[in-house]
């Protein structure tokens, strides 16, 4: 495993980060809640953007992987504002954000917070708002664990570490909302879902459709398709979704 490129944010805390210079417009990936940027989606993606000569770039968000800080610490908001400066500093020119799970909504996000950078998007599983359905499935241990000691440690059918739940996360979590009204970005979608997806229900893809501005949009829905969709046919999808993503962003900035 390469070592990662370092960026270092104002609080002293440093963003592990690869960069793949190529062709534009480039893509971002932004990972899941306590994911990484060496999960096969992420590394795949570089090799085959890699072969297709177009930039690449994956980091790891505050307290995730090989950057610095405490996961407990994270916040949607701090985790978007760690992507928004990878985005500006470690990338050139147009992007193509991809998102998975907690990623696809930090990126959606981003879409909305800097269009002018971020032209396209693909969803994976992305997970806008997740934090309200956290809050709704809480227990009562838990709840009394947050008001206790300030978190939770929710067992995790992914991982042996436990999802630590913090109350800061759950309060930032509401103000970072955005399936209320429109989602402003219209650029070219490609959401991917997997209907047997346990962590997200299949039909948030069609909610996120409903509520882009943009009209631009395609919703793969990969019926024995899981959250991770992570399989070899799974990653074949990614890939050409986000290539023609990719093909669709050109040719809207050829037509100015």
């Amino acid at each position: 495993m390469t070592q990662p490129e370092l960026l270092q944010r104002p609080d002293g805390q440093s963003i592990a980060y690869h960069h793949t210079a190529g062709d534009a417009p480039g893509v971002i990936f932004c990972s899941g809640f306590m994911s990484d940027m060496e999960g096969t989606k992420a590394v795949a993606l570089e090799n085959a953007m890699k072969d297709l000569g177009r930039s690449y770039t994956r980091f790891d968000y505050l307290g995730h992987g090989q950057s610095t800080g405490l996961f407990k610490d994270g916040t949607i908001s701090r985790w978007t504002d760690d992507a928004l400066a990878v985005l500006e500093h470690c990338t050139a020119g147009p992007q193509v954000v991809v998102g998975s799970s907690m990623g696809g909504w930090i990126g959606l996000r981003m879409a909305m917070l800097r269009p002018d950078l971020v032209r396209g998007f693909v969803g994976i599983a992305a997970a806008p708002d997740f934090t309200r359905r956290m809050t709704d499935d809480l227990t009562p241990d838990a709840k009394a664990d947050i008001e206790r000691q300030g978190y939770w440690e929710e067992p995790s059918e992914y991982s042996d570490e436990p999802y630590t739940i913090t109350g800061q996360l759950l309060e930032d979590g509401e103000r970072n909302c955005i399936m209320d009204g429109t989602i402003p970005f219209d650029g070219p979608v490609h959401l991917l879902q997997g209907m047997k997806d346990a962590s997200v229900p299949w039909q948030t893809a069609l909610d996120i459709q409903d509520r882009l501005a943009s009209d631009n949009v395609d919703v793969t829905l990969v019926k024995d398709g899981d959250h991770r969709l992570s399989e070899e046919d799974d990653i074949k999808r990614l890939i050409l979704s986000v290539e023609t993503v990719c093909n669709k962003v050109v040719r809207q900035i050829m037509r100015g």
